[in-house]
């Protein structure tokens, strides 16, 4: 008996601060801007990891950075999305997004987006950038510039 009333005591406990931690989205910003342009973080022969900040859209606290890319700069069929949690307190967010099965010496040309976790997109909609994945066995880690 003593161990079901310990159990339900810190069940109580723990569900009172988990509810307290649960916030109200923010207001979505009526314009979202690219404010530093995408570098790319890491190229290996087969993914690459491209970032870029923004302002913070606001709205709902889980965000997705979004990439459309392929190989002809004017038909970006493939699509990469990663979650970000955004940080209320802070003006501005940095995307990160990994593009899985990127072949070896190849130009793949991208453009950037963002959207809320509903799918919402956030207005932001970049110039297409281009970046030549390394040979086998190559890495890239220096931020290299993209065109």
């Amino acid at each position: 008996m003593t161990t079901r009333i310990l159990l339900a005591a810190a069940l109580a406990l723990f569900s009172t601060r988990v509810a307290a931690q649960i916030l109200r989205p923010t207001r979505q910003a009526a314009r979202v801007r690219i404010l530093e342009k995408p570098k790319l973080e890491l190229a290996t022969d087969h993914l690459a990891i491209v970032r870029w900040t923004t302002d913070n859209p606001g709205g709902a606290d889980v965000h997705y950075g979004v990439i459309h890319y392929g190989t002809d700069p004017t038909h970006l069929s493939r699509t990469a999305r990663s979650p970000i949690r955004l940080n209320r307190g802070h003006r501005r967010t940095t995307f990160r997004v990994r593009l899985d099965d990127v072949e070896p010496r190849t130009t793949y040309y991208f453009r950037l987006a963002c959207e809320e976790s509903s799918g919402v997109s956030d207005g932001v909609r970049s110039a297409t950038y281009e970046f030549t994945a390394p040979a086998p066995g190559e890495r890239v880690a220096a931020n290299p510039r993209l065109n």
